[in-house]
């Protein structure tokens, strides 16, 4: 698994393990692989990314408002074309791990990913501090 999975929901303190909510929805997660190649075929390196899966949430009650961690193509040419206009400096960032940097206001829990439970305890779910892939 590459390292921007687990170990940035870790080192970010993403989430943490607490008792099952009797009055709040939990959210499933799955592990979405793919595979990265190279241009002659050959495989470059495997990923995995664990994602919520935010389609079981319902507007109102687990979520007010969603929100696109991108921006639409013409808006970056037009800010590219100003910037040639007045002549400034342009800088790229790629920020891999953006998604994990979303706070939470709302009490959101998502279940032990598969592969991943805790022994000892198998009935805890994860309060999420902050986002993952996948949620509303």
């Amino acid at each position: 698994m590459e390292e921007i999975g687990l170990n940035m929901i870790e080192k970010n303190a993403t989430w943490e393990l607490v008792g099952r909510p009797m009055d709040k929805p939990v959210i499933g997660v799955k592990w979405v692989f793919k595979t990265k190649l190279n241009l002659d075929g050959s495989v470059q390196k495997n990923k995995a990314r664990l994602v919520a899966k935010g389609y079981s949430q319902k507007p109102g009650v687990d979520y007010n408002e969603t929100f696109v961690p991108v921006a639409r193509l013409d808006t970056i040419r037009t800010l590219i074309a100003l910037a040639a206009q007045k002549s400034w400096q342009l800088y790229q960032l790629d920020v891999k791990s953006a998604f994990l940097n979303g706070i939470l206001k709302e009490e959101v829990y998502v279940d032990q990913p598969e592969g991943l439970v805790v022994k000892g305890s198998e009935s805890k779910v994860y309060k999420l501090h902050k986002a993952l892939y996948g949620l509303k």
